[in-house]
């Protein structure tokens, strides 16, 4: 049995991956595919499975898909703790269904390289 098929206890795997998004600073995301990247193994949606199954401890809201759209089903949850922590957004147009921003990510992507919350301010 592979861990992805016992989602009782994190594998070796899921704990990297939700110690990686505990390093992300307040007001910064990395995508799904920056965390496999970053740590050299799985791709976006092993990502996505570790923070469905193990990710609710951890701030999961850090974590965004590629073009900053937020997380369906999460949206308003997310979007509180965008606010609070100061995340760059993008303000959606009326064409938008819902009207919901989505993250800034040129400007709100954590490169896992700047030391914590002091190198959010970067532009």
């Amino acid at each position: 049995m592979s861990e992805e098929d016992d989602p009782g206890t994190p594998g070796d795997y899921a704990e990297r991956v939700l110690d990686t998004v505990d390093l992300i600073p307040a007001g910064r995301v990395m995508s799904y595919g920056d965390i496999a990247e970053w740590l050299g193994e799985g791709g976006p949606r092993q990502v996505g499975r570790v923070l469905a199954l193990y990710g609710s401890g951890v701030p999961w809201w850090r974590v965004v898909r590629a073009d900053g759209v937020l997380l369906p089903g999460h949206e308003l949850g997310a979007l509180d703790a965008y606010r609070a922590e100061g995340t760059p957004l993008r303000t959606a147009g009326p064409a938008t269904e819902g009207h919901i921003p989505r993250i800034d990510m040129r400007r709100a992507r954590w490169d896992g390289r700047t030391p914590g919350a002091d190198g959010a301010a970067d532009g």
